[in-house]
């Protein structure tokens, strides 16, 4: 027994060592050590030019961790997330930069900042304007659409000086006629399939959140469709005077209710 023990002690020597040579031999060099932060930082802004988003954000996250309190460490943060945005990974787009913006709540690109999330989030409320004529409208989210409003809204009102208002202001314009259409067009799914009750909730719910839009003489139509089949003669009439009210030669409480295939642009 007490033979057999150091041959089991020198064999897993061996197996260690053998290991540890292994993993030694697979270990790159770091070519970044030695670098200052400025370094570190002009060559992740060269592999972003280059649109290598990946190369870029792992120097960024050097340079961070690196240099935490230095003047280029919060620059990284936001650099980060426009190379995640850019890369079309919005999820972590939107956490680098709400990270941003809770630890430099005075960084002089805080406007920047609040506009890259608008636009994180705008990309993403293409999903649901896109046509996907067989979905159940009913089921379709604009949240998406509803946040990158709600961004766009944040920078105009507390940046209203800011080089990136006018464009949010826009696309806020954009937005806006969006989920619009968006409610009109399910209002008009729920009446084709009969639901004339869903289908009135739907074109009043768009004038109680987008009264200044183009489609709420629409939605008016839509209303007075629904009360007609539904029997609810008193609300179709009173519905049909503010109709008449407000755009004298509608004829939007006539017209034949379709779900258009191209419901999502904003007109």
């Amino acid at each position: 027994m007490t033979k057999i023990l150091p041959r089991i002690l020198i064999s897993a020597l061996l197996v260690s060592l053998m290991a540890g040579c292994s993993s030694l031999g697979n270990d790159k060099p770091d070519d970044t050590l030695g670098w200052s932060a400025e370094k570190l930082f002009s060559e992740a802004k060269s592999e972003q030019a280059g649109r290598n988003f990946e190369a870029s954000n792992k120097l960024l996250e050097k340079l961070e961790a690196r240099f935490p309190y230095g003047r280029f460490a919060s620059q990284a943060q936001l650099e980060m997330a426009f190379n995640y945005y850019k890369d079309q990974e919005p999820a972590l787009a939107l956490a680098a930069i709400d990270r941003f913006i809770k630890q430099n709540p005075t960084h002089p690109s805080l406007d920047y900042a609040m506009y890259l999330k608008g636009l994180v989030t705008f990309n993403e409320s293409q999903g649901f304007m896109s046509n996907v004529s067989k979905q159940d409208m009913s089921e379709r989210d604009p949240k998406a659409a509803k946040e990158s409003f709600n961004a766009f809204r944040d920078l105009t009102l507390r940046f209203p000086e800011s080089k990136y208002s006018k464009d949010a202001t826009i696309r806020m314009g954009y937005l806006i006629g969006a989920m619009a259409n968006y409610e009109l067009h399910v209002g008009h799914y729920y009446f084709q399939r009969g639901a004339f009750l869903a289908a009135a909730n739907r074109g009043r719910a768009l004038l109680d959140n987008y009264a200044n839009t183009k489609q709420v003489e629409g939605a008016l139509g839509l209303m007075i469709q629904s009360y007609d089949r539904l029997g609810m003669k008193d609300l179709s009439a009173d519905t049909k005077r503010v109709l008449l009210k407000n755009f004298p030669n509608s004829t939007a409480d006539k017209e034949t209710i379709s779900t258009d295939p191209y419901w999502w642009a904003p007109i």
